[in-house]
């Protein structure tokens, strides 16, 4: 069955789920590039170095993992379509906030808060977005998922190319505050998630550290694969931008263009690997999109006209996007129901911890060999890939898990749990 025809066998409430919690994402991914996009413009404004701003990155990242433990848990709790909705809006009003902060200090606080509320994000919809499709649908669902983040990013390109020599960095940041309207349509058109409905009904509550006895080890891997996940993602992604400025001195429309190609690749990436991961399994889809990105190096940093840089974006992302398309799938399968709210997220969030400062050291390291990013982001890139590839093909999978205490409505054709290692 082709990608399409699985979605279109989606039950009506469970493609709102499916569509909200991408917007989710995507929105949450537009208000987190926002400051990657104008980091020169921020630093003309305060007077201070670029890396004094990508400090801000770093602050982001760091505080994601108290984002995601804190929702994560209050989602198991009290149910994960309440807590998005909760998330999303106060991503949005921190977003706005930082159009009116005052100073370069102000600002890293306010982008720290936010990062909880990024944090929180990702593992309340995906585990929302999971628990409430079919288990032959969630490689599709988790690659359009994922998707949402280099959506939001194509999106955030998109308003800097056309807004920001209007409005400036303060202007672009006021746009953070559109993901509230996003709350409107989890409130009318988004159930709760049948699997946790069918817990608070059986009475299934157990604790974090009852729920985790035996996944310890388990967790340990989540929280290192992700690490190299995110290295992999912010590694290709968070400097690019400024790389464009500085290194190749492009102006804002050039800048906005490639940028745009680039989320472009990362789509279709998150889309086909996604689902192409339903037929060859987790393990297998990632550790190839790894190893793919390999190849697109030398023209996504060194190619000697825009069209060959273009064609370098388009391909890597291709690759990274693709690994990443198959994350939320992969990681809310391997995690008990009792802790997938928290679980997934939190070990996406730890393992952005471990690598919270890559753009911040990308940024150092490119601006101590004067101005070379092209170097530092292709030597980056090429480690992470391989590292990635190793960790996903000797990894666990639980494709195709079984969820809750019974099937969830239009679940019906769930396979049992298939389990390697």
């Amino acid at each position: 069955m082709t990608a399409f025809a699985e979605l279109r066998a989606l039950e009506h409430t469970q493609r709102h789920t499916v569509a909200a919690t991408f917007l989710g994402w995507t929105l949450d991914a537009f208000d987190y590039f926002l400051l990657v996009m104008v980091m020169p413009a921020v630093a003309k404004s305060f007077a201070v170095p670029v890396k004094d701003v990508a400090f801000a990155l770093l602050l982001t990242l760091a505080f994601r993992p108290l984002g995601a433990l804190i929702f994560g848990r209050l989602a198991d709790r009290y149910g994960r379509r309440r807590i998005l909705m909760i998330d999303v809006t106060l991503y949005s009003v921190l977003g706005l906030a930082c159009a009116f902060a005052p100073s370069l200090a102000v600002l890293l606080v306010l982008r720290a808060l936010f990062g909880i509320a990024m944090g929180g994000e990702w593992g309340t919809g995906a585990s929302l977005a999971m628990e409430s499709v079919p288990a032959k649908s969630r490689g599709v669902v988790s690659g359009i998922l994922q998707s949402g983040y280099p959506c939001g990013y194509l999106l955030c390109a998109i308003a800097y190319g056309l807004l920001f020599n209007s409005i400036g960095w303060r202007g672009m940041f006021v746009l953070g505050v559109l993901p509230a309207l996003l709350v409107l349509y989890l409130r009318r058109s988004v159930p709760e998630s049948a699997v946790f409905l069918q817990r608070e009904r059986a009475g299934v509550r157990r604790g974090w550290f009852e729920a985790m006895r035996g996944h310890w080890k388990l967790l340990a891997y989540m929280i290192v694969t992700m690490a190299v996940f995110n290295a992999f993602s912010h590694g290709s992604q968070d400097v690019y931008p400024t790389f464009l400025q500085v290194q190749r001195h492009f102006d804002t429309h050039m800048k906005s263009l490639l940028t745009v190609i680039l989320n472009l690749g990362a789509l279709l990436g998150g889309l086909t690997f996604g689902a192409w991961s339903e037929r060859i399994g987790r393990r297998r889809a990632m550790a190839i999109a790894c190893v793919l990105a390999l190849p697109a190096i030398p023209l996504w940093s060194f190619g000697g006209s825009t069209l060959l840089l273009a064609i370098g974006a388009f391909w890597i992302q291709i690759a990274v996007q693709g690994a990443w398309g198959v994350v939320p799938g992969y990681l809310n399968e391997l995690s008990p129901d009792d802790v997938r709210g928290t679980l997934p997220g939190f070990a996406y969030q730890l393992g952005n911890l471990l690598v919270a400062w890559a753009a911040y050291a990308m940024t150092a390291m490119a601006e101590a060999r004067g101005g070379d990013y092209a170097s530092v982001q292709a030597a980056w890139i090429a480690v992470v890939a391989v590292l990635l590839a190793l960790l996903t093909w000797f990894g666990p999978e639980s494709r195709g898990a079984r969820f809750g205490v019974t099937d969830a409505p239009g679940a019906a054709n769930m396979r049992d749990s298939q389990v390697s290692t």
